[in-house]
């Protein structure tokens, strides 16, 4: 296990009282997610394209973005892949299972975030767990997955970034 992906959860009975059509929306998001570690290793790519695209826009808010800092952007990114509305309320609920899964996970796993494309994927998969789209098992799983296959992991972000340079 790496650590715990635990934080950010809300309360059940807060969904009970969704309305059949926010049910409805949910289980739409739910069936676009990808069911093999394969399809999310090119879904973190397409994602982490997304992020790196941003990079030259850090000048406008007085900050370089650099590679290791695009981890921040993956709530975000969760929201708008998964085509949930990009609520404060769901931007803080995915924001708030990152950061504090990452923090649990990076004082239990020493060094596992040095490598900039597993600390991205860990920001993704979280903040799919904050928003109760994967399960604490689901992102281990695919986080092991993602561990052993590094270099698979940034082949296919590097050639989401060339794709979209060429």
């Amino acid at each position: 296990m790496h650590g715990s992906v635990r934080g950010g959860r809300s309360n059940p009975a807060v969904y009970s009282t969704q309305t059949a059509e926010n049910k409805a929306m949910r289980r739409r998001q739910t069936t676009n997610i990808p069911h093999t570690p394969d399809k999310w290793v090119d879904e973190i790519a397409e994602a982490y394209r997304d992020a790196y695209e941003t990079k030259p826009f850090g000048i406008f808010v007085g900050q370089k973005i650099s590679d290791k800092d695009l981890f921040h952007m993956t709530p975000s990114i969760c929201l708008k892949f998964r085509g949930i509305e990009r609520t404060k309320a769901n931007v803080d609920k995915a924001t708030e299972a990152m950061l504090t899964s990452y923090v649990a996970t990076e004082e239990q796993t020493e060094g596992i975030f040095a490598d900039q494309n597993l600390a991205f994927s860990f920001g993704y998969l979280a903040s799919h767990y904050g928003m109760d789209l994967l399960t604490e098992e689901e992102v281990s799983e695919i986080m092991i997955f993602l561990e052993d296959n590094r270099i698979e992991l940034q082949k296919a972000i590097e050639k989401k970034i060339k794709k979209k340079k060429d």
